[in-house]
């Protein structure tokens, strides 16, 4: 059996830092490269921000789309709770708000405090989320 050696696991943890700052940039090639090589769809850094939800929230649509066709997971939440729909909604990208919902992300996921995507998309005055999500 083979003993995973101290600069193994730090080469891996190199390899899942650089996946995170690839789904932050929106560096799809880079991204699809390490998740085709095994990197885990559902990685999360240290605040457990998954690749999709900082795909989301930095508004690459492409990146977001890439991970989503990998079956990245809408419902994994950070450590506040929130899911990237919300992420989304706090931020205002509605077609990635789009993409999220087609790929089952619940719009009435509580994102703490009781707080909804919509509300979220209605306090930060994103109002054709609003509109959508009214829609469904």
């Amino acid at each position: 059996m083979h003993e995973t050696t101290t600069a193994e696991l730090e080469r891996y943890a190199e390899l899942q830092g650089q996946a995170i700052q690839a789904a932050r940039d929106g560096n799809d090639e880079l991204l699809g490269v390490m998740l085709d090589a095994g990197m885990p769809v559902n990685l999360s850094d240290e605040s457990g921000n998954t690749l999709l939800m900082l795909a989301a929230y930095h508004g690459n649509t492409s990146s977001v789309a890439l991970l989503l066709a990998k079956e990245a997971d809408t419902e994994k939440r950070n450590q506040r709770g929130q899911t990237p729909l919300g992420g989304v909604s706090f931020k205002g990208y509605p077609e990635i708000a789009r993409l999220l919902v087609e790929h089952g992300a619940d719009v009435t996921a509580d994102q703490g405090g009781g707080q909804t995507p919509i509300q979220f998309a209605s306090m930060f005055g994103h109002r054709e989320i609003v509109e959508y999500l009214q829609g469904l």
